[in-house]
């Protein structure tokens, strides 16, 4: 159920002509259990291209018979795997297997060996997940959240919808701090683009922002804003005019 309903909310992001700022990249996704292969096929439908590897070549059923992309047979942080599953071309890397050594592993070589740009780790433990967040690896410890974050995280989407109030007037969305912003105070985000910032990530931790708070490379920010903001909080997270004037 919690996989079907996750789908769904990338669905109305990805798949209604919404603008996302999602370029087309290639996507290593190491394993193909339900989250990896519900991965692996809705970035293929929102067109990019997609390998996935996993140890077990009977787990490839999963990504159905219209499934395009390469599908490799090996262990997800041996070179020569990622090297077929075309890792030095891509701009995205997806651990999701079932265990929390082998997802860490793959996802320090693809980060720290490939350099890929955009890497995840799904991690079970979330102490251990909490950990891999301050080394700059994104992670995902909590099943409910999982396919809707690995996509946010893969394609690196600034601004993203997370929930809507009853009436459908106000929303709270998802800020990626862009270049741009860092170093610069919230309180200017906020009078640029009409959002009220609810609450701060930095370094995998909630904190409530202040009056003096300034923006970190890495923070994420939740914001309230009314439908007629939405347009308005896109163009000043996304592309952000030089000098400081919105």
């Amino acid at each position: 159920m919690y996989v079907r309903a996750l789908y769904d909310l990338v669905s109305h992001r990805a798949g209604t002509g919404e603008r996302t700022g999602w370029d087309r990249v290639h996507v290593v996704v190491m394993g193909c259990g339900r989250v990896g292969s519900a991965i692996a096929r809705r970035l293929e439908q929102i067109g990019h291209s997609v390998a996935v590897i996993d140890q077990d070549a009977e787990a490839f059923r999963r990504l159905g018979p219209e499934f395009g992309g390469r599908q490799v047979t090996g262990l997800g942080f041996d070179r020569q795997t990622l090297l077929d599953a075309g890792i030095d071309t891509a701009g995205a890397f997806a651990a999701v297997s079932s265990g929390d050594n082998s997802n860490i592993i793959a996802a320090r070589v693809a980060r720290e060996t490939f350099g890929v740009e955009h890497v995840v780790a799904r991690i079970y433990d979330s102490k251990r997940a909490e950990v891999y967040e301050r080394m700059g690896i994104p992670s995902v410890a909590t099943v409910p959240w999982t396919v809707n974050r690995l996509m946010r995280e893969l394609l690196s989407v600034k601004v993203s919808e997370l929930w809507r109030e009853p009436t459908g007037k106000v929303l709270l969305m998802r800020v990626t701090v862009t270049d741009s912003w860092v170093g610069r105070p919230l309180a200017e985000l906020e009078a640029a683009s009409g959002a009220r910032a609810a609450w701060l990530v930095r370094f995998g931790e909630a904190q409530l922002p202040t009056a003096s708070t300034v923006l970190q490379t890495g923070d994420h920010l939740v914001v309230a804003v009314t439908d007629e903001l939405t347009d308005r909080v896109h163009a000043v997270v996304e592309q952000p005019a030089s000098g400081g004037q919105h």
